[in-house]
C-alpha cells in the first residue's frame, strides 16, 4: 500500500499553534516560542500517524496575490495591516519572529518547504496535488478552502482538517465532503467550491450572494450540478427549477459572481518551486545545526520528538 505525500498548509497550522499554545513557552532570551513548538509538534504526529513518506510545507509566496485582488478588491482587505508597506498581513508581534525559526527548523532538519511567486500555499497544494500520479496525497489544514482538491482519480487526494485540534481532525474525501455539506458526491472538491462562492466567505473579504447562505448554495449545486449550470438557469427564464427569489438574488451578484471564482479556486498550473527532495529524511541532514537550534530557542522536547519519530520512519 502506498504511503501519502503529505502538503502541510504551513501559515495555517503555525497560526493554529500560536493560538492554542500559551506565549509563555520561551527561548532563554524571552523570544515567545509557542508556535515553533506547535507546529514541530504537528510534524512529528505527522510523520508518526499518518505515515508519510514525502512531505511538504507549503508557504505564502504572497498571502494576498495581485491576481486576486484586481479581481475582487475586498479580497483580505480587513487583513492587511494598518500603516504597512506593501499592504502586509496584519501577524501578531510575537508571531513575527518565530516564522524564521520555524523555517531555519526544518532547513536544517532536511523537510522540503515549497512556494510559487505570486501564490498563496492553497494554490501550491492545489498544484502539486493536481500533478501527483503516483502517490495519494493527504493536505493538512485548518482552513476549509481547501476542500475544494478532494478527488478519487488518478490518485486519491483527502484533507486532514484539523478546524478542531488533532485530537478530533477530521479526514474528508469526496463522499465526506458531499455529506458534510449536501453535495453530489461526483466531482464534490468543484461543487464544494462552487458553493462556496455563492456563500462567500467574511473572513476572506467575500461577500458572497446576498440572501444565499450556506445550506440554499449547497442545494443549487446538488439541483443544477454546478456553479456554472446554476448561473446559466439565472437566465434561462424556462428553467423552473430556480426560484424568483434566488434568481433575482444572483442577477443582483452578477458582478461579484463573475469575480469570484478566480478568487475561491485554487491555482493548478502554479511555478512551485521545492527547496529540495520532498522525501521524508530518516535523520536530520545537519544535526549539529538542529542541536544548536534546540538549545538557542529552548524548544525542549518538540524537535527531539520530530527527529526520534524520523529515525523510527
Amino acid at each position: 500500500m502506498s504511503t501519502p505525500l503529505v502538503l502541510m498548509d504551513a501559515a495555517s497550522l503555525y497560526f493554529r499553534a500560536f493560538y492554542a499554545l500559551p506565549e509563555s513557552m520561551t527561548a532563554p532570551d524571552g523570544t515567545p516560542v509557542n508556535a515553533v513548538r506547535g507546529f514541530v509538534d504537528t510534524i512529528a504526529k505527522v510523520i508518526t500517524d499518518r505515515k508519510a513518506s514525502r512531505l511538504v510545507a507549503c508557504l505564502d509566496a504572497d498571502w494576498r496575490p495581485e491576481f486576486r485582488v484586481a479581481a475582487l478588491p475586498s479580497y483580505k482587505a480587513h487583513r492587511v495591516a494598518q500603516d504597512a508597506p506593501d499592504g502586509e498581513e496584519e501577524v501578531p508581534d510575537t508571531l513575527t519572529p518565530q516564522i524564521p525559526i520555524i523555517l531555519d527548523v526544518l532547513d536544517a532538519l532536511g523537510i522540503a518547504t515549497a512556494e510559487a511567486e505570486g501564490y498563496e500555499a492553497d494554490d501550491v497544494i492545489g498544484t502539486l496535488a493536481a500533478r501527483e500520479t503516483e502517490d495519494p496525497v493527504e493536505v493538512i489544514t485548518g482552513d476549509r478552502d481547501l476542500f475544494q482538491v478532494v478527488r478519487d482519480e488518478p490518485t486519491p487526494v483527502r484533507v486532514l482538517y484539523l478546524g478542531r485540534g488533532w485530537a478530533k481532525a477530521e479526514l474528508i474525501g469526496p463522499e465526506e465532503l458531499a455529506a458534510k455539506y449536501a453535495l453530489p458526491v461526483t466531482d464534490a472538491g468543484r461543487a464544494y467550491a462552487g458553493m462556496a462562492v455563492l456563500r462567500g466567505d467574511p473572513s476572506d473579504g467575500l461577500p458572497g450572494v446576498a440572501g444565499i447562505g450556506e445550506k440554499t448554495a449547497a442545494k443549487l449545486i446538488s439541483e443544477f450540478g454546478s456553479l456554472e449550470a446554476v448561473l446559466t438557469a439565472v437566465h434561462d427564464g424556462r428553467d423552473r427549477k430556480l426560484t424568483t427569489r434566488a434568481r433575482t438574488a444572483l442577477l443582483n451578484a452578477q458582478d461579484y459572481l463573475a469575480a469570484a471564482p478566480t478568487v475561491v479556486n485554487v491555482a493548478t498550473d502554479a511555478e512551485v518551486v521545492l527547496d529540495r527532495s520532498d522525501e521524508v529524511p530518516a535523520a536530520p541532514v545537519d544535526p549539529d545545526r538542529v542541536a544548536e537550534l534546540t538549545r538557542r530557542w529552548g524548544l525542549g522536547s518538540s524537535v527531539p520528538r520530530l527527529v526520534a519519530a524520523l529515525e523510527r520512519r
